[in-house]
């Protein structure tokens, strides 16, 4: 493996590095004063915003996120890696580029499997930057890990599809620029269990769409983005809205979730670099018994261990992100659902020691480090929680092992076949 990025990754990142140092490290401290200039109506979007949008269109950088699809800008999922940690250093820095959740992912799904008149309506405004999206898949009444058990219907009618459904973390639908859902439901609950969902498109202007409340993470609302809880009652849309095809949504979602993991995955390595860089200057700069804190022994070993662990974890990415791009999603499948258990996991410990080394300023807005934080550790929910990677990780390793073990593999094979059978059950009761 060749770990030395290529010229393209190298003169974007050069370029992205300049931008980032003259636009958006200097405009941090104005676009937060915007934002609370608004008080309790903060779901507007702060002029600095549209302002350094406006400057990374001009300067042609703009959505790299897209693997397969230069016309667009995009880059492969090895090249955009890199970029994507150096923009998590800012919360807000991937949308001045075009590149933020949920967007990425649902303008990748709409370029691969939307109709040409949704692809004329939604994903050239989208991959402009003229409006926004949400993706409405999560519910609340049910385990939505396990995206089988989700309970909200696509029902056919003579000329078009009906919608009906309770979601909730929906994150975008606040955001006043939100023009369009990306919706999972059942179009056929009696199929075989991954050819029951499907995706549409869904207008975010459609009469029956009900924005029930906003649902802020750990006391902060992520406003103008933030997350809602969505009533969809007797929705309306066309048959062209129908992504793909009916009872193709697992198939969908994993061609979106790869990606958007790496995406997630590398912006928490952004993240966790810039808290070690605070943890190591708050170390430097301040005393305690007698010597600077940073060579007190405990501190040595907290440092040494959180370099090791972003080296290691950004490694496993960026072979991730190499495997997708030469092989496919299915072949990485391990390694996507491993980064994405790793990277949020290492960053909360990292972000745990700063917020011991700040003491009391840690845990107020001064830092930073809180919301750091409730963003990092919201992450190993996102996307699947990390008890399902693990699962996921564990059977493809046990699997290996299957064809010297064949009294094992029978046995796994109708513990399964029980489960599926008293879960079907449980539902038609």
């Amino acid at each position: 493996m060749n770990f030395e990025y290529d010229k393209t990754t190298k003169n974007l990142l050069k370029k992205v590095e300049s931008f980032m140092g003259r636009y958006i490290y200097p405009n941090v401290d104005i676009y937060e004063n915007q934002m609370k200039g608004f008080g309790e109506n903060r779901w507007q979007i702060p002029p600095i915003l549209e302002t350094l949008k406006a400057q990374a269109k001009k300067e042609g950088l703009w959505n790299f996120f897209l693997p397969a699809a230069p016309e667009f800008g995009g880059l492969t999922n090895l090249q955009y890696a890199p970029i994507a940690e150096l923009l998590g250093r800012v919360s807000f820095a991937s949308e001045v580029f075009n590149c933020s959740a949920p967007d990425t992912g649902n303008m990748e799904v709409l370029h691969h499997f939307g109709s040409k008149s949704v692809k004329k309506k939604y994903l050239k405004a989208l991959l402009e930057g003229r409006i926004r999206s949400a993706f409405a898949m999560t519910e609340k009444e049910v385990a939505s890990s396990d995206a089988s058990n989700i309970e909200s219907e696509i029902r056919s009618v003579s000329d078009g599809y009906l919608l009906n459904g309770h979601k909730w973390w929906t994150s975008g639908a606040c955001d006043p620029r939100c023009k369009v859902f990306i919706f999972m439901g059942k179009t056929d609950p009696k199929a075989s269990m991954y050819q029951q969902q499907s995706m549409v498109v869904v207008d975010a202007q459609s009469p029956g769409i009900k924005i029930v409340r906003h649902l802020p993470v750990f006391g902060y609302d992520d406003a103008p983005h933030g997350h809602a809880e969505v009533l969809f009652k007797n929705v309306k849309i066309p048959k062209e809205n129908m992504l793909l095809g009916e009872g193709r949504g697992f198939e969908i979602a994993q061609a979106r979730l790869g990606p958007g993991r790496i995406h997630h995955c590398m912006r928490t390595i952004g993240a966790s670099e810039l808290v070690l860089e605070k943890l190591c200057r708050r170390l430097m700069d301040r005393h305690a018994f007698g010597k600077p804190i940073y060579k007190h022994s405990v501190w040595e070993e907290r440092v040494a261990n959180a370099r090791i662990n972003i080296e290691r974890t950004r490694l496993l990415i960026l072979k991730t992100a190499d495997m997708m791009d030469r092989l496919g999603n299915k072949a990485a499948r391990a390694e996507i659902a491993m980064i994405k258990v790793a990277a949020p996991v290492m960053a909360c410990q990292i972000i745990d020691e700063a917020i011991q080394a700040f003491g009391g300023s840690g845990v107020t807005e001064d830092s930073g480090l809180a919301r750091a934080y409730a963003q990092l550790r919201t992450l190993r929910l996102a996307d699947g929680p990390d008890e399902v990677h693990r699962r996921t990780i564990s059977r493809l390793e046990f699997k290996k092992y299957w064809s010297s073990m064949p009294d094992f593999k029978n046995h796994l094979n109708q513990n399964m076949k029980k489960e599926l059978k008293n879960k079907n059950k449980a539902k038609s009761s």
